[in-house]
């Protein structure tokens, strides 16, 4: 009998370091897959780290290019504002060109009133500003302000600019004041 049970503790201890050592197995078997997630985890999350980082550089380049942009188109139009506040000027100037004078001082006013109009206007032309072409002109609602309309004559064409009641001005390419006309119709 006590060989049989020295037998059977035998068994036991052969079970027991059998039973250890397929639990050393997969104690080692997890850690490794537990290895492999946290690499795996690590692996997403560095990912999503460099395309945060693309994302937020490409942002930056749109800021500073919309920045450059702004900075570009203020540059541009600067002397919008004075530009508008002086067309009433030079409209008030070539209505007293338009006045008929009789003596010499008149034609001596008249001239210095035309020097003065001609100033302005070469100071505007040099900041951008243009007249927009109306008369004899094919009408457009972008550039021109139909104020009226008349029937057209054999030599005017539909849709013709027969008379320009007020110079329209633009700043490169942005309308400052339409040109306020009366169309052949």
């Amino acid at each position: 009998m006590s060989e049989e049970i020295n037998e059977e503790m035998i068994q036991e201890e052969q079970a027991t370091e059998t039973t250890q050592a397929s639990t050393e197995d997969m104690v080692e078997e997890v850690e490794e897959v537990i290895e492999l997630s946290k690499e795996e985890e690590l692996e997403v999350k560095v990912n999503e780290l460099e395309d945060q980082l693309l994302r937020v550089q490409a942002e930056m380049i749109n800021m500073r290019n919309r920045n450059q942009k702004e900075r570009e188109q203020a540059a541009r139009y600067r002397s919008q504002d004075l530009a508008k506040e002086l067309l009433p000027a030079i409209d008030n100037l070539e209505r007293a060109l338009e006045t008929e004078v009789t003596d010499e001082n008149g034609e001596s006013l008249k001239k210095g009133v035309e020097m003065v109009r001609d100033s302005l206007l070469n100071a505007l032309k040099s900041a951008g500003v243009e007249t927009i072409p109306a008369l004899n002109e094919v009408f457009d609602p972008n550039l021109h302000q139909a104020v009226q309309t008349m029937p057209a004559s054999e030599e005017q064409a539909v849709d013709q600019i027969i008379h320009e009641l007020q110079k329209g001005y633009k700043l490169h390419d942005r309308v400052l004041r339409p040109s306020m006309v009366i169309v052949a119709q």
